[in-house]
């Protein structure tokens, strides 16, 4: 079975860098639509100083920021770089915090595309541009981006770089345009959508109680007959999801039940699956195996653009990424997560 799944993520992998799109400098069209740029942050003071300057010089018609009930300066520091600060509402019964906040936002949107951004990402100049391009070429009525992941620590390259991978390796990316809702994914870093299509299908109102959110969106919006486009930053936006090995184990145990069908079993199967996979070839006589696991994270990480030395250096870490990850599926073994200062159950 472990070979068998390595030469399946190849062989979708060679399919993603053969055709997965990447988002290049460009004219921003004539005729563009009116961008509405919506942040919703939480706590997020350590992060706008870096990332909100260059998202304020796009050029969207307004850059919105939903401060969240936030326990720092989160509210000031938006508004002293001069973005508008929205205050944000208590969070109701059935209801997640990163999609209430979303659809605050979007109720006080005036642009005819919607874009939801997470305030850690970076916009470099024509990012803007280059998305509005990519909506009209595709003509979708979603597109979700997947900025360059940064990972500047041994704790963060140890797992963050599996967003890269899971993207990459599971699910060729030509699928995605079929109208099946199954074939489908989303970011949540980055999620542009045409305001009539948001609202007609209800916007956040439509995954209120989704933790993973981002996937559920884009699978609803498919069932409901909108175009769903995904595309990869490339030079023009990058994003440092998480600062530690530990913010990292907490931020991917709150999804990777609903990834798994909120089954320990399955979640137990997995981890199992990439331990014999990219770990146990490497003390045993298959060798081949661990070099073709290596291998893969390479081309990974070359397709998603992440190529300094230390970035292809940590290919050496692939062996060591499930017993990192286990950590990650105890936690998510939990019925009751913290996440943003707020306690959930799942």
């Amino acid at each position: 079975m472990p070979t068998g799944f390595l030469l399946y993520k190849l062989l979708t992998l060679t399919v993603n860098a053969l055709s997965f799109p990447v988002l290049r400098p460009r004219r921003r069209p004539a005729g563009a639509p009116s961008v509405s740029v919506l942040l919703p942050a939480r706590n997020e003071a350590g992060n706008l100083p870096y990332t909100l300057p260059g998202l304020l010089r796009q050029g969207a018609l307004e850059v919105l920021v939903l401060d969240d009930r936030s326990d720092d300066d989160t509210a000031r520091i938006a508004r002293a770089l001069g973005a508008a600060v929205l205050p944000g509402q208590p969070l109701p019964d059935g209801w997640l915090g990163k999609p209430w906040a979303c659809w605050q936002l979007a109720q006080q949107a005036r642009g005819e595309v919607l874009i939801f951004t997470d305030a850690d990402v970076f916009w470099e100049p024509g990012a803007l541009d280059a998305i509005l391009h990519e909506l009209e070429r595709t003509r979708a009525d979603l597109l979700s981006v997947w900025p360059r992941q940064q990972t500047r620590s041994l704790g963060e390259r140890l797992l963050v770089p599996l967003v890269d991978n899971v993207l990459l390796t599971l699910l060729p990316g030509p699928l995605t345009r079929l109208p099946l809702a199954s074939l489908s994914a989303g970011n949540g870093q980055l999620m542009a959508f045409r305001r009539a299509c948001y609202f007609r299908i209800s916007g956040h109102r439509l995954v209120q109680g989704e933790v993973l959110e981002d996937v559920r969106f884009s699978e609803r919006l498919k069932a409901r007959g909108g175009r769903l486009a995904l595309a990869l930053g490339g030079d023009l936006m990058s994003v440092r999801m998480y600062r530690s090995y530990q913010e990292s184990l907490h931020g991917f145990a709150k999804s990777l039940p609903e990834v798994h069908a909120q089954s320990r079993l399955v979640m137990a199967a997995s981890w199992l699956l990439y331990l014999l996979t990219y770990t146990v070839p490497w003390f045993s006589r298959r060798r081949e195996l661990a070099v073709l696991g290596l291998l893969e994270r390479l081309l990974v990480n070359v397709r998603a653009g992440r190529t300094r030395p230390a970035d292809l250096l940590e290919v050496l870490l692939t062996p060591l990424t499930p017993l990192a990850a286990l950590p990650v599926y105890l936690l998510a073994t939990r019925r009751r997560y913290r996440w943003k200062g707020r306690e959930y159950q799942r």
